[in-house]
């Protein structure tokens, strides 16, 4: 199996990179990709542990864009981690994470449910390149009895249209496929399915996206004939993976999406072109 779409804790994921490389180990996948939300701080050692347990690594992110009003998440793959122009462009990324935990927190206190908010950001604040997102509030809600859990925490309040949601401000989806190019990598849209901008992906194309996620853990049948189709008459490559975070609210398990070798080995030669 072929996972290419995992978290760790070096973002929202709530494994380690070696608990992570032990279950996918366990679950039966042979080649592993790490893509944590503007950063790349789980890459090495999450490398260290796929060698000890004999599964292939590809070094991965996944940075989060907006066009418009939207978020638009940005997979790339087989990039340098060191590459100075992605560190610097990173960076930005993770203090705008932080400005916007810093405004969730106050609409959820003038909604009558208070934070810790020092303790939200402290992770971040301590260690530069740890980023954080939505997800941290969302738990911090259920721990303070606001709500049952993280899926209620979002639903009721931190998704668009909630009352305390807070809109990203993040580059465009070209800037960010050029700084994963700069970083010798190539980028993919991940579950475009559950992002639902089709009218966009043919400009994303030309604007240098080199692949779709087809293979998602939450896309539908439907969903993944859908893309695969898109993707073959676009001609760009398939990606996929199951998305996994470790948490309940993000049930998939390492290898419930897969890609199959032949779709991988194409997205792969793509570095060659």
């Amino acid at each position: 199996m072929i996972d290419l779409h995992t978290h760790t804790t070096a973002s929202d994921g709530r494994c380690s990179p070696d608990v992570l490389a032990s279950r996918a180990a366990a679950a039966g996948v042979t080649v592993l990709g790490v893509t944590d939300h503007d950063t790349v701080a789980g890459c090495a050692a999450t490398e260290v542990a796929c060698a000890s347990l004999g599964l292939a690594f590809v070094p991965g992110i996944e940075i989060t864009a907006v066009a418009g009003d939207v978020d638009v998440h940005v997979l790339g793959y087989f990039i340098d981690v060191q590459a100075p122009v992605l560190a610097e462009f990173l960076a930005v990324q993770r203090q705008r994470r932080i400005g916007r935990i810093h405004q969730l927190v106050e609409r959820l206190a003038a909604l009558g449910m208070p934070l810790d908010l020092d303790a939200l950001v402290a992770p971040a604040m301590t260690n530069s390149t740890k980023s954080i997102g939505r997800p941290v509030v969302a738990r911090a809600l259920v721990a303070a009895g606001y709500v049952p859990s993280v899926k209620d925490a979002f639903d009721q309040w931190l998704t668009p249209g909630r009352p305390a949601f807070v809109p990203r401000l993040a580059a465009p989806p070209p800037e960010v496929f050029a700084r994963i190019h700069e970083a010798g990598g190539l980028a993919s849209m991940a579950h475009p399915g559950l992002t639902r901008r089709d009218e966009d992906i043919p400009s994303y194309v030309d604007a240098g996206l080199d692949a779709l996620e087809v293979f998602h853990a939450e896309h539908t049948p439907a969903m993944r004939s859908r893309y695969f189709a898109m993707a073959e008459h676009l001609g760009v490559a398939m990606t996929g993976g199951s998305d996994f975070h470790g948490d309940a609210a993000h049930g998939a398990e390492p290898g419930a999406a897969s890609v199959p070798l032949e779709y991988f080995e194409a997205f792969r030669k793509k570095l060659g072109n």
